[in-house]
């Protein structure tokens, strides 16, 4: 366990030197007090020794799970609804704490969430939405394959293939890293249909007869989030499974454009998680008679530290409040996501800088966030992909090979 402990609640995000939290009411402000606090307390105390042991406590699963960040109690109290400025900030407050945390609830709240209401049918978005929010039931994004996870767009190779006597779909094929999905009762497995070669995306039962899984052992990065390899050997599930609004790849991407913008978020709260746990190391260890926080070469990099994490936040909340308009475009969520990992990469090597030789071990938290910022900068789009639809953005030309 650190002996060290983020700051008690204070102003909404301690770290926020421009005030962009401003834009929150006084509702939701409360909603991320509520949820600092909470994390602090039930939460925070889990992390270093689960993150060492690589393995997700029941007792931080249900800490998780019991947050009721979907449906706050507090915004429902005020009569207010769930806006995308308060979904983004919870984000930031999640990997502020840890970025395990953080990818463990959007794996339910953003991932399985999103894909089901974009790409449910208007009846069964609805019908869904309600037991996902409340935990009723819960589920994973599947899309990533053992040799396909850049170009699974034109790569994906999980087939499904329909039965046109009882309508029946048999699934074959294989999901790696899947976070989440051992401890989920669905897996929105994304495959290719038989009959038109499109994608098509079905809710399979984690216990559905010929899926396997196995963890991935051996993980250097985001140790306490469990990620799964999935075989699918003819399994069988009804129509009724289907997401009715996914029928190509262009559906698929209508919801990653919104998930890049989720880590984006994450990707700036994990900022501010190692930047403070920085600050409050060295303003505590001394050398030379005096606290490290006075060296001239500790500001600096402190300095940059917060110029990232504050050129990050100004993004994803302008992106956030472009989307919340109507404004989804793909380079934008692309350009966010891969500059604030990008910043994210070198914030926490600052931070693991700074505190010297304890900045290896889990006691100063760095540790934790430098070696898990190597997943974030991974995943939901490499740096180069990103980079790429931005680059055909601007300049009206493909580089995709």
């Amino acid at each position: 366990m650190s002996t060290a402990r983020p700051a008690a609640v204070g102003q909404v995000i301690p770290s926020d030197l421009f005030g962009f939290a401003e834009r929150l009411t006084e509702a939701e402000r409360r909603v991320l007090a509520g949820l600092r606090e909470d994390l602090q307390d039930t939460v925070y105390p889990h992390l270093n020794q689960a993150w060492d042991r690589a393995e997700l406590p029941e007792e931080l699963l249900q800490a998780v799970r019991g947050l009721e960040l979907m449906d706050p109690p507090a915004l429902r109290a005020a009569g207010e609804p769930v806006r995308e400025i308060l979904t983004g900030f919870r984000n930031f407050e999640l990997a502020r704490c840890d970025l395990n945390v953080g990818t463990l609830y959007n794996a339910q709240a953003g991932l399985f969430r999103t894909v089901c209401t974009l790409g449910g049918s208007p009846e069964q978005a609805e019908e869904l939405d309600a037991r996902i929010r409340s935990y009723e039931l819960t589920g994973v994004f599947a899309l990533t394959e053992p040799d396909h996870g850049s170009d699974v767009a034109g790569g994906l190779a999980t087939s499904a293939t329909r039965d046109a006597a009882t309508g029946q779909w048999t699934i074959n094929g294989a999901k790696r890293w899947i976070g989440g999905a051992s401890v989920s009762d669905v897996m929105a497995t994304f495959a290719r249909d038989t009959a038109d070669g499109q994608v098509k995306c079905f809710l399979v039962p984690r216990e559905a007869e010929g899926v396997s899984m196995e963890i991935i052992p051996n993980k250097a990065s985001l140790r306490i989030m469990q990620n799964a390899h999935i075989e699918y050997r003819d399994v069988r599930v009804p129509e009724s499974a289907r997401l009715q609004g996914i029928n190509s790849f262009k559906d698929v991407a209508r919801c990653l454009r919104t998930m890049r913008s989720d880590v984006s978020w994450m990707a700036t709260g994990a900022q501010a998680g190692a930047y403070e746990a920085a600050l409050r190391y060295v303003g505590s260890r001394e050398q030379f008679g005096r606290p490290l926080a006075g060296f001239q070469l500790i500001q600096e990099k402190l300095a940059r530290m917060l110029g990232n994490l504050t050129a990050s936040l100004g993004m994803v909340v302008q992106l956030t409040e472009q989307q919340a308009a109507g404004v989804y475009k793909d380079e934008n969520s692309a350009l966010a996501k891969m500059q604030t990992s990008l910043m994210l990469r070198e914030t926490v090597a600052l931070a693991r800088e700074v505190c010297g030789g304890n900045g290896i071990t889990l006691d100063t938290d760095v540790a934790r966030f430098h070696a898990d910022a190597e997943a974030i900068y991974s995943y939901e789009g490499t740096h180069e992909i990103n980079a790429l639809i931005v680059g055909r953005a601007v300049t009206g030309v493909g580089a995709f090979v």
